[in-house]
């Protein structure tokens, strides 16, 4: 994984190294991997998840077809933040 640091801003730079790998999940991972998991629970937790994906993807796919109402949007002020 890769981030430009630019004008010297490692600040900046390590912000969006932080997000890169939150979005790959690392992580999660690295958390997961800190203490043994019994293979009866790994399945345990993969069926969960999968049952959560399949559930989302349903939600989501019944908002498109119009049979359930689509989220609603959050509001951004001036700054382009999200109010508490």
């Amino acid at each position: 994984m890769q981030v430009l640091v630019r004008e010297n801003n490692v600040d900046q730079a390590l912000r969006a190294l932080k997000r890169k790998l939150q979005r790959e999940g690392v992580f999660r991972e690295m958390k997961a991997r800190r203490a043994y998991e019994k293979p009866s629970e790994r399945r345990i937790r993969e069926a969960a998840e999968a049952v959560r994906r399949a559930r989302k993807a349903a939600r989501k796919q019944a908002q498109r077809e119009g049979l359930l109402p689509a989220p609603k949007k959050r509001a951004v002020d001036a700054k382009g933040t999200r109010p508490k």
